[in-house]
């Protein structure tokens, strides 16, 4: 059991959660942030889709690198995670079709994610299937955690709802409160995505220092 979770493997995993995260870190994933995140339902929807092909992704491309030529190895992994994609966009069809309708360019635009490629490239291509997995749910998660965070901001702000229930009373409405129609367009996701980083940093000032 130590094997496979050591300190080592606990790190791949928890890092992303945290001063490793993908989106207020590095910066990536952005344009999901600004789609997809009006609503809390389709922000976890599109955090546990881009999970599972990340996890997955990464298992396929480690078992799979030693046998794939250099030159073709960018072309092997769009080819893996089409596919793992194209899988996904499908289930979600099967069992979620309202929600589908709502992700369904977006889905097909986690092939182009920077976070999905990124893995590939700079951890699955150099370690074995069990830390890559490790890896691409840590990373789908980190994910994940702050598309939950910006569409609840933005939906409880935005239309006075969270997963489409009604959460602030009628009272509060019948006192002069009107939802914040701002909280649901773009440029909001871009400053509520900033807020989080400016907390993160300030509850990690050694950020700062790596980052200047």
């Amino acid at each position: 059991m130590s094997k496979f979770m050591s300190e080592k493997t606990r790190a791949i995993l928890l890092g992303p959660l945290n001063k490793k995260n993908p989106v207020i870190i590095q910066v990536l994933g952005i344009c999901s942030a600004l789609a997809v995140t009006t609503k809390l339902e389709a922000a976890l929807m599109m955090g546990v889709c881009v999970t599972i092909v990340v996890a997955l992704a990464n298992v396929v491309i480690s078992l799979i690198r030693n046998l794939v030529p250099q030159k073709i190895r960018i072309i092997v992994q769009l080819v893996v995670a089409a596919m793992l994609v194209s899988l996904v966009s499908e289930i979600l069809k099967a069992y979620s079709y309202e929600l589908n309708k709502q992700l369904s360019v977006f889905i097909s635009l986690i092939l182009t994610n920077c976070i999905l490629m990124g893995r590939l490239e700079a951890f699955a291509l150099g370690n074995g299937p069990w830390p890559s997995f490790l890896d691409g749910i840590g990373n789908g998660l980190g994910y994940a955690i702050i598309l939950a965070i910006v569409g609840f901001f933005r939906e409880l702000l935005g239309s006075g709802t969270l997963l489409g229930y009604q959460v602030l009373p009628d009272a509060f409405f019948e006192l002069g409160y009107m939802n914040n129609g701002l909280m649901i367009l773009p440029p909001m996701a871009l400053i509520v995505v900033a807020v989080i980083i400016w907390v993160h940093r300030s509850r990690n000032p050694e950020l700062q220092e790596e980052t200047n």
